[in-house]
């Protein structure tokens, strides 16, 4: 058969197609090569490239109350990291720290116990989450508000960056049951029982004195109303009591926030191996709080105590916001030289991984994620600001950690009990039309 040039520059080029591609003329792809298998088998990804690939969450920052008080800081910049205003948290460092989403903590600092504080805290509660909203809109092509937990998901792939809330201490709350599902519809997916003091809700691990014996009567009311809703129960910073009292109430898997393992820390705020192994049997999850005095007490040297104390007061004043811009600038400057001369003793990444080690042997790998509590204290050496992240991931790595178990610690594990909450919302939401 005679064929002209470019009938043969066509037949070599389909010829050619077949072999690239690996098909057959029935259109088939040919198995991979044995050689292609094994190498493909043997890759081992780095700590990096696990840390980029799988979904990262932190289940507690406080910038919004930060933002509440500085509302000159620019979260769309990068802040130096380590300055005395740079906060912890910004967009760009989030990004540098691939980190995929985040709950910002509505936190309200409590007062008085009366009409007059809880309206306050009401007010400010609202105010922050209009600010944490308002940064999401002006900034829409980096990140977005999140509702529910495919929403993370939907939104990683889609290039951004989910901005979730929760709100730390139910003082907000007051006396009014209704205030539950206000906050629900300004998107808050957990609610922190108790902060530092008891409220109307129940008691917390660090008042002087009980004062309800665990939940009060408006506190279990809360907690069913918040299982109906479909908000996390938070119990990170409540009383022992308190705790048993949630679970013995609860329907839904709870969460603890921001909360570390107390036979490697004794301390009131975290959590003993009888709540650990209670959360477990609940199906929640315990987030490690990455905040010094909660991984590890160090002492600091004298001479630091000592340089320390003459800041003392400008230090409260600072955040008390009743420093001008120039004295600001000459504290940071204080500031910055006495953490050159006598650096801060701080506990370390690995102090860290200690607890999620500890807090995995007896839960299990289920029960177990991160709530570094950032911008409200969070921090250690190697994890000071959200940039840092990535060094959590190595050091779970270099102890033997799967990509498997440092999703779940990362974000499966919490997107879980998530997805388990609003399943019991529906389930009682479903009883209540049908009247059972």
């Amino acid at each position: 058969m005679n064929l002209s040039k470019n009938q043969v520059l066509s037949l070599s080029i389909v010829l050619l197609s077949f072999i690239v591609n690996g098909c057959t003329i029935s259109n088939k792809k040919l198995p991979p090569s044995p050689e292609v298998t094994q190498e493909q088998q043997q890759k081992v990804l780095t700590p990096e490239e696990i840390h980029e690939k799988i979904l990262t969450i932190d289940g507690h920052i406080d910038w919004p109350y930060r933002q509440f008080r500085y509302p000159d800081f620019q979260p769309n910049i990068r802040h130096q990291p380590g300055e005395l205003d740079s906060g912890q948290w910004d967009i760009v460092r989030m990004e540098e720290g691939g980190l995929d989403a985040v709950f910002m903590a509505i936190f309200t600092v409590q007062k008085e116990r009366n009409q007059q504080g809880h309206a306050r805290a009401k007010a400010e509660a609202i105010k922050m989450i209009e600010i944490t909203k308002k940064m999401v809109e002006s900034n829409s092509e980096k990140v977005e508000l999140a509702l529910n937990p495919q929403d993370a998901e939907q939104l990683d792939k889609m290039g951004k960056m989910a901005i979730f809330m929760g709100m730390e201490n139910g003082y907000p709350i007051g006396r009014d049951i209704s205030n539950v599902k206000f906050f629900y519809d300004q998107g808050i997916r957990y609610i922190t029982i108790t902060h530092f003091k008891n409220n109307e809700l129940g008691d917390s691990s660090t008042d002087e004195k009980q004062e309800w014996d665990g939940l009060s009567d408006l506190g279990e009311k809360v907690v069913k109303e918040m299982n109906r809703l479909g908000i996390m129960v938070d119990i990170s910073h409540v009383h022992d009591d308190t705790f048993w009292d949630v679970i013995k109430l609860t329907k839904a898997p709870v969460i603890a926030s921001h909360s570390s393992a107390r036979s490697l820390e004794n301390h009131p705020r975290n959590m003993s191996d009888e709540m650990l192994k209670a959360v477990k049997e609940n199906g929640g999850v315990v987030q490690v709080c990455i905040f010094d005095t909660y991984i590890k007490k160090l002492p600091q040297t004298a001479e630091r105590k000592k340089a320390m104390k003459t800041i003392e007061k400008e230090i409260i004043a600072f955040r008390q916001g009743k420093l001008s811009q120039a004295k600001i600038e000459a504290l940071k400057e204080k500031y910055r030289q006495i953490n050159e001369k006598y650096p801060k003793n701080q506990p370390t990444i690995a102090d860290v991984v200690d607890h999620i080690d500890y807090m995995v042997k007896v839960m299990g790998i289920n029960h177990v994620g991160i709530g570094s509590d950032l911008d409200g204290g969070g921090g250690v050496l190697g994890m000071n600001d959200v940039s840092e992240m990535p060094n959590i991931t190595k050091e779970l790595v270099a102890r033997g950690y799967t990509e498997e178990d440092i999703q779940k610690i990362w974000a499966g594990n919490l997107m879980r009990v998530f997805s388990e909450v609003q399943k019991v919302a529906r389930e009682i939401q479903n009883q209540e039309i049908s009247g059972k």
